[in-house]
């Protein structure tokens, strides 16, 4: 830094001490008359509003649990352009921007008085002061809750189904409600989650997702729950989960709460965990036990290829999909219906692999055996891997 520089770019206006002590090395700092903030010419009295800016924050945190936060501001264009040009003409290379000060003095105090720490990694609240209008936005970290759900019933979705019609705005078709299903798997649980924790709205992300008509059975497919903007994130876990399977009245039931994290969304939603179905089957005519038996062995290890099912063509890409049978195994035959366990790939089709779905499944059960056959009824008993 040359002070003869900083003094010519300065022409005789004056700086205040916190200004001085930000862009002046200490040995050079004799040289330079401080002036009150008020007269400051760079920050024109922004340093002497660091308490009232505390202060907001401190006031607009009112009402919200968190361990850990984070401060940022935005300074008048004005004042940032003048520090560039100070900086830039007098060679000042190593100083403290004043975005950067009105930060960390802001968090001092508050990091003091409400005894919390300063993260600059993953905070739960972040404040920014708009510094030109005495202004304070909060920006609060979700939370994440992971668990496990069983859906003991048919009928629900996972998630909310906006009505097809009306988009989620509510029309005669709908009665008004704006959804195509009264309820999803989503709702039940989210519903007490955002009582407890004072959220405003909730996303649910799940480690893939069973047909609205078949149950998700055995220890339960997981999940992760992501509470947006919550007030309160010190909540028992334990009671929570009680409070939502009381809710459910018998049709879906969590376990395993625990926290998580945005990371563990990112985990599920690339898991390819092999599934375990049970599906009770129909023929058109009575099933030859030793055939079905015959047939079944002879798919386990198979890889089958699937275009896309005529039931879900409208929402999802026309391309063919290969996945693999793991096991196949038939657990009980009776005239035309059977149960049978399969093993498959994440995303295999199981309605389509049993009935072939017109020649868009190859091979199929119902190819093989000779007989045309549908799923009647369909669990998922297992998710693999997790």
């Amino acid at each position: 830094m040359d002070i003869g520089a900083l003094k010519e770019v300065l022409d005789g206006r004056k700086l205040c001490k916190a200004c001085i002590e930000r862009l002046v090395p200490k040995r050079w700092r004799r040289f330079l008359e401080k002036v009150d903030p008020e007269d400051c010419w760079l920050c024109e009295g922004l340093s002497k509003e660091i308490d009232e800016f505390a202060r907001l924050v401190e006031k607009k945190l009112k009402g919200y649990e968190f361990s850990t936060f984070l401060i940022g501001s935005k300074i008048d264009e004005e004042i940032v352009k003048k520090e560039e040009d100070i900086t830039r003409k007098a060679g000042i290379k190593r100083y403290v921007d004043i975005k950067t000060w009105v930060n960390r003095e802001v968090e001092k105090i508050l990091s003091r008085k409400l005894g919390k720490n300063v993260s600059y990694q993953n905070p739960d609240i972040t404040a920014i002061i708009d510094t030109r209008f005495n202004h304070v936005t909060l920006q609060v970290s979700p939370l994440y809750i992971y668990g496990r759900y069983i859906k003991k019933v048919r009928g629900i979705p996972q998630t909310k189904w906006p009505c097809r019609i009306c988009k989620g705005i509510g029309c005669r078709r709908c009665n008004f409600t704006g959804k195509t299903y009264q309820t999803s798997v989503e709702e039940i649980i989210a519903e007490k989650v955002l009582e407890a924790t004072g959220g405003e709205s909730e996303s649910f992300h799940g480690c893939g997702r069973e047909d609205i008509d078949a149950r998700m059975l055995g220890e339960g497919r997981p999940f992760v729950l992501e509470i947006k903007n919550p007030k309160i994130r010190n909540i028992d876990l334990g009671e929570l989960e009680k409070e939502i399977n009381a809710f459910a009245q018998g049709k879906v039931e969590v376990r395993d709460l625990r926290f998580s994290n945005k990371e563990e969304v990112v985990r599920l939603k690339k898991a390819t965990f092999p599934k375990v179905y049970h599906a009770k089957i129909i023929a058109e005519k009575e099933i030859p036990k030793e055939k079905l038996k015959e047939v079944v062995d002879s798919l386990r290890g198979i890889t089958v290829k699937q275009f896309t099912p005529s039931r879900v063509a409208h929402r999802r890409a026309l391309k063919t999909r290969e996945k693999r049978i793991m096991e196949c195994k038939v657990m009980e035959v009776k005239g035309k219906e059977a149960l049978i366990e399969i093993l498959a790939e994440s995303g295999t089709y199981i309605k389509e692999f049993v009935s072939g779905d017109e020649g868009r499944t190859r091979p199929s059960l119902s190819e093989l055996l000779g007989i045309p056959c549908k799923v009647e009824a369909l669990d998922v008993v297992a998710v693999r891997g997790e």
